[in-house]
């Protein structure tokens, strides 16, 4: 176990905000998470989970004790008929071991290409992208509990996955809830990738290659790169523009309520989904309020995708979390005012 103090957290978040962590701890093995409960010092000490940062805006120093999560290592666990059951550690790059499936023949997660994060933080939000969630590809997970050091495992059920939610965002709140937000460390994740593989080609920017490409029957490498290519098109690259991926959750409303804002905005871009409740575009609803390209302070909307918030102060001169939730609200009041819809942000402000 590896403990550091007053640690320069800008490195460690996607939007290149300047924060510290007091104290840190690296977490590379299953042995430093039972090292740190058995610390006296430690073990009853405020805990923040650390993964690779995209998903979150430093509003200031983090005064728990960050727990950044390094654990490593890829491997094929089972091959059925029916699946491949692959395994990577919490702390590997998610974009990395997307690559790996595909490159080492175990297909089904090309259409989560590039999207930044860890593995770790994978079933947390339950990432989804093009038509594919992570809990149509999920197997299972093994935990820790940070309050009796316990491990567990978990499948999909009990994840309670949802659109970009699942359990670990929730606390319990007595009774019987199950919440474990700020209580479990994830230490490995493995995936279900379903033989015999089909690509999922349905969203439009892919059926939009197919037809540039003449390519109907793409292999799983054509997808990998279809998706890398259609998200470097329209996302910037947080290396270069921070930013924490797309900023709000896509609304849902029920077929009466599209109908009602189809009627005073016709090109509205909607989806209907299988429950029967009709899917909105943030993106398109923050655009047509007028907010791409438009910025509070260092904080801005992306030219490209206004569901985009960006760093405009880039490292040298970088936004503030206050400048970032500043624009959000902003944003939010906007589009409930013009449409009656309320944007919930998606990453966890702390």
């Amino acid at each position: 176990m590896i403990m550091e103090h007053n640690v320069p957290l800008q490195p460690y978040n996607s939007f290149g905000i300047v924060a510290r962590a007091q104290h840190l701890v690296r977490i590379a093995q299953e042995a430093d998470v039972a090292a740190l409960l058995a610390d006296a010092s430690l073990a009853g000490a405020d805990k923040f989970v650390l993964g690779g940062g995209s998903n979150i805006v430093l509003t200031g120093d983090v005064k728990p004790l960050v727990l950044k999560v390094e654990i490593q290592g890829r491997r094929l666990v089972e091959e059925t008929d029916r699946a491949w059951i692959v395994e990577a550690g919490a702390g590997e790059n998610w974009h990395e071991t997307v690559q790996w499936t595909v490159e080492n023949g175990f297909p089904g997660l090309e259409n989560l290409a590039l999207i930044p994060g860890t593995v770790g933080g994978s079933p947390v939000q339950n990432i989804g992208a093009y038509g594919v969630e992570l809990q149509d590809r999920f197997d299972s997970l093994d935990a820790i509990d940070l309050e009796t050091g316990r491990p567990f495992t978990l499948d999909a059920a009990q994840c309670a996955f949802g659109y970009r939610d699942s359990v670990f965002k929730h606390a319990a709140s007595g009774g019987n809830d199950f919440g474990l937000a700020g209580r479990a460390l994830i230490t490995r994740v493995r995936f279900r990738l379903p033989k015999p593989w089909k690509a999922v080609a349905g969203y439009f920017d892919l059926e939009r290659k197919m037809e540039e490409t003449g390519n109907f029957t793409p292999d799983a490498h054509e997808m990998f790169d279809w998706v890398c290519a259609i998200r470097r098109a329209k996302l910037p690259d947080w290396r270069v523009l921070g930013n924490a991926g797309s900023f709000f959750k896509n609304p849902t409303v029920t077929p009466e309520q599209c109908a009602d804002i189809i009627a005073r905005d016709p090109k509205i871009v909607h989806y209907p989904m299988a429950d029967g409740s009709i899917k909105l575009a943030a993106g398109w609803l923050i655009d047509a309020c007028g907010w791409k390209g438009k910025s509070v302070g260092n904080a801005g909307v992306y030219e490209r995708q206004a569901l985009v918030l960006v760093n405009r102060g880039g490292r040298e001169d970088p936004v503030t979390g206050g400048e970032v939730m500043t624009l959000a609200k902003a944003i939010q009041t906007s589009v409930y005012e013009r449409f009656g819809i309320r944007l919930e942000p998606e990453p966890v402000v702390v």
